[in-house]
């Protein structure tokens, strides 16, 4: 006989005082929870992101600025992990995570009231905030409320969810410009956001708390631990190495697409769909075949698909008649790469060093924040110079890079496994 409601709340509320849950349809309302917040904060940047070069021309500046909205966002997400990572450690996640998605909100209606670049670009580094909320605060509350497999499982199926915010994004952001305004996209994006606030206060385990009290003076110790340690800077180095192409894609794809190639916004909407659908099928592959594979060999089958898919790119520029079909050929392929591959990356970067979970997540957030935020305002002034073969190249030389030393960290770690009997 089946279990009856009443017995998986009595087991929801049992595994809340464990340290690892099992997967079923209570124990999931928590990341689906967690998800609606990391799509609101997703859509954030994929909604607004086609609708840039209408905001650059509203505000009287070049087009060039467009992608210092997302550059922007990601380093606002950057610049306070090191104190979210470690305060929900003392506090609780849910505590800081709760705080933090009002904060997403708030920020979100603020931007409405904005009458310059400059002000429009200092409003979305706050709300990128939201981005170190969701990897330093609730993938952590994550990796340590699920057993290993489960969540990767969990994680990929996260990834899949929020990325109706990048196929969605372009099409409702096209939508934006052609009919109403772009602020409307912040009401949604705040109604959204607030929604999830209701869905974590009531699902969200209350016990996320990965150590003892202790004075923050602590912090800076636990700091220097994670970022001395070899294995954590292989595994996090490696980690915007993998998804910066396609971080650079989505900064940079409204510039290609409508200002230089003169797709319509709708074309540039559209264009987005096979990109992403290949995320969303890495993800689902992903999660059908973590049980057949040691950990780890999804990474390895993963990395030459989207070394080919950088070929792609590098060819479409150089046989300019093909470049279209070329980019989105090449993008699929690195898309659908990145989906069997990051999540477990994620995971091992996240667990390869013992400091507590808050401040490892913080310092994976911040690497990754960083990184996006210095290459992709690299890439926008390379641009400037060289047009197209600067998206292509530095595609093709982060991928290249993979096949240095975090493959050989990857290698090594997978060996380690396989002895400890792990895999």
């Amino acid at each position: 006989m089946g279990r009856t409601p009443v017995g998986y709340f009595c087991e929801y509320n049992m595994m809340t005082n464990n340290q690892n849950m099992t997967l079923n349809r209570i124990t999931l309302m928590f990341p689906l929870a967690l998800v609606l917040f990391e799509f609101s904060v997703y859509i954030g940047n994929d909604l607004i992101q086609p609708a840039m070069l209408a905001i650059t021309e509203q505000f009287g500046v070049s087009a060039t600025w467009a992608p210092s909205s997302m550059s922007f966002y990601l380093l606002g997400g950057a610049s306070v992990a090191w104190l979210l990572g470690p305060l929900s450690d003392r506090l609780g996640r849910k505590k800081v995570l709760l705080a933090g998605v009002a904060f997403f909100t708030i920020c979100c209606l603020l931007i409405l009231l904005t009458h310059n670049i400059e002000q429009f670009l200092a409003l979305r580094f706050l709300q990128g905030i939201g981005l170190t909320v969701i990897s330093a605060v609730g993938y952590a509350a994550i990796q340590e409320t699920f057993a290993e497999r489960d969540a990767i499982k969990v994680m990929a199926l996260m990834a899949n969810i929020s990325l109706l915010a990048p196929l969605l994004g372009p099409v409702l952001g096209a939508f934006l410009i052609d009919y109403v305004s772009w602020h409307w996209g912040f009401v949604a994006i705040a109604l959204v956001s607030f929604l999830s606030w209701f869905g974590l206060n009531k699902f969200m385990p209350a016990h996320q708390e990965s150590r003892a009290k202790q004075p923050f003076s602590y912090m800076f110790d636990d700091f220097k631990k994670v970022f001395t340690d070899r294995q954590f800077l292989g595994f996090t180095l490696a980690l915007p190495l993998v998804s910066m192409p396609l971080m650079l894609w989505i900064a940079l794809s409204p510039i290609i697409l409508v200002d230089e190639l003169k797709l319509s916004s709708v074309q540039y909407g559209l264009a987005q769909f096979p990109v992403f659908f290949g995320l969303i099928a890495g993800n689902i592959v992903l999660i059908k075949i973590i049980d057949r594979f040691e950990l780890g060999k999804t990474i390895l089958m993963g990395l030459p698909i989207m070394f080919l898919g950088t070929l792609f790119l590098i060819a479409g520029v150089i046989w300019n008649a093909y470049l279209v079909p070329c980019l989105l050929i090449g993008m699929t392929l690195i898309s659908f790469g990145e989906g069997i591959s990051f999540s477990v990356m994620y995971r091992f970067a996240l667990m390869s060093s013992e400091v507590s979970k808050g401040t490892v997540a913080a310092s994976v957030s911040m690497l990754l924040m960083m990184s996006f935020f210095v290459i992709i305002e690299l890439v926008r002034v390379l641009y400037t110079h060289f047009h197209i073969w600067a998206f292509a190249l530095v595609s093709f030389a982060l991928i290249a890079i993979w096949f240095s030393t975090p493959r050989q960290v990857l290698l090594q770690h997978m060996q380690v496994r396989q002895q400890q009997g792990l895999n």
